[in-house]
């Protein structure tokens, strides 16, 4: 079960009242490619099958998965695999290995509209319940492709870059929108996957801004209501008129 309902005290200035209150539970996930313990790390055990297929790729570990199992708290990827793995434990995401992110290739271009319409799309319902998960929106031809939630920033990431790999959708034509801060391990799990744009509610960070403009991939952060800022690569973004 993804949410629990828990007994709390509110307090609003002078009063306090008990309620009841949902919130998402934490769940050790460990993840096996080939047969081989790579992972373990938080995450919610929802869509595990797409979390394992994302994280496969967006580590740069392959560029497509074969087949993808999920046995209670346990992902098996199978995928034709180069280098070799070091194991780790983590509680948001990603490897120890030293492989060079990979550039982008996509050439995709969107306007402000979308960016507009991706920010509004950028929440969940298990968000609305909890206020504790975070939520990632791939996006295609301005339509919504998939929508994930998880306690970890990576791991909604991963998900839907799973499922694009899952349904074969073509994940350059693709842009991504999402509520966690940008430091270079996300940016780096979007230009892995060939995903040209990132649309963030948050913020970014030095390494995640060298991380985007050394890949090519087109990095949008503080994207709330009819604003946003925009850090790495802006030429995929229709309409921008400078002073």
């Amino acid at each position: 079960m993804v949410l629990k309902e828990v007994q709390a005290i509110q307090v609003n200035e002078d009063s306090a009242n008990i309620i009841s209150d949902y919130v998402v539970n934490e769940d050790t996930i460990s993840i096996y490619i080939n047969n081989d313990h790579i992972t373990t790390q938080v995450a919610t055990l929802m869509d595990l099958r797409e979390l394992g297929a994302g994280f496969a790729i967006s580590e740069g570990l392959c560029e497509h998965v074969d087949r993808v199992d999920s046995e209670g708290e346990k992902i098996y990827v199978y995928a034709d695999i180069s280098g070799e793995i070091k194991p780790k434990y983590c509680s948001s995401g990603g490897t120890s290995m030293s492989l060079e992110t990979k550039c982008v290739t996509a050439d995709i271009t969107i306007d402000q509209e979308d960016i507009f319409r991706a920010t509004k799309e950028i929440i969940s319902d298990t968000w609305k319940k909890t206020g504790g998960v975070h939520c990632s929106v791939l996006f295609k031809d301005k339509e919504i492709i998939s929508k994930m939630s998880d306690i970890g920033r990576h791991n909604t990431v991963d998900k839907v870059i799973g499922f694009a790999e899952l349904n074969n959708i073509d994940r350059s034509k693709c842009y991504l929108g999402c509520t966690g801060r940008q430091p270079s391990g996300m940016v780096s799990k979007c230009a892995n996957a060939n995903i040209p744009v990132i649309i963030s509610k948050s913020a970014s960070t030095t390494e995640g801004i060298m991380t985007a403009q050394k890949t090519g991939l087109t990095l949008v952060c503080f994207a709330r209501d009819r604003r946003f800022t925009i850090y790495a690569n802006p030429e995929r973004i229709r309409g921008i008129k400078l002073p």
